[in-house]
């Protein structure tokens, strides 16, 4: 965490809100536009006392780069199954102890109105919430957002999503290469969706 703290303090950046009271959850990070937001988002979860997790390809798991991978909350993905990505994060969440799921949700770097519902997916496999988390690169703030419950509709809640994000207006570290789609934004109550019995 100190190494973390020294690094923000650097940059100029605060992490804003606190960590999720789960064990297991999805946290969103949005605008996602550089590499350098792997930095902002881990830098700032451990800060706020949790260590995100992302799914790797098993490929880079070599030593001594796999040794640190780990250390930092990887999770490696074998491809050679044939199964996709969605079903490797359900069986990694189902199986783990404790994991905050982290996810970019536009599935690219590049400007795209169309963002992956994978998450939705995986939300709902494994009952967990979603934190419609992000960064602002204008305030450099990184948020953890309000909690989000999927329904059995994802393309409707991805369009409640898009609205949610284009209310809040965050800017990416490269300006003109996020989209929130054409949604009226909007902005979501936390524990949006929430069912009535949680496990």
């Amino acid at each position: 965490m100190g190494l973390s703290k020294l690094i923000y303090k650097m940059m100029g950046w605060k992490a804003i809100g606190s960590a999720p009271e789960e064990k297991k959850c999805i946290m969103l990070g949005v605008p996602h536009t550089s590499v350098v937001d792997f930095v902002i988002a881990w830098c700032g979860m451990k800060i706020l006392g949790r260590t995100p997790n992302i799914m790797i390809k098993k490929e880079f798991f070599f030593w001594p780069l796999g040794w640190l991978l780990r250390k930092m909350g990887a999770v490696p993905v074998d491809r050679s199954r044939g199964a996709n990505v969605a079903l490797h994060n359900i069986e990694a969440l189902q199986k783990a102890e404790r994991m905050i799921l982290a996810i970019a949700p536009e599935g690219t770097r590049k400007k795209t109105d169309k963002w992956k519902k994978g998450f939705l997916v995986i939300a709902k496999a494994c009952n967990l919430p979603i934190y419609l988390g992000g960064w602002d690169y204008k305030t450099k703030r990184l948020i953890t957002g309000v909690r989000f419950w999927p329904s059995d509709d994802p393309n409707k809640d991805m369009k409640l999503i898009q609205a949610h994000y284009a209310a809040l207006g965050y800017e990416g570290r490269h300006k003109g290469c996020w989209s929130y789609g054409d949604e009226t934004p909007k902005l979501l109550p936390n524990d949006y969706n929430k069912p009535e019995k949680v496990d």
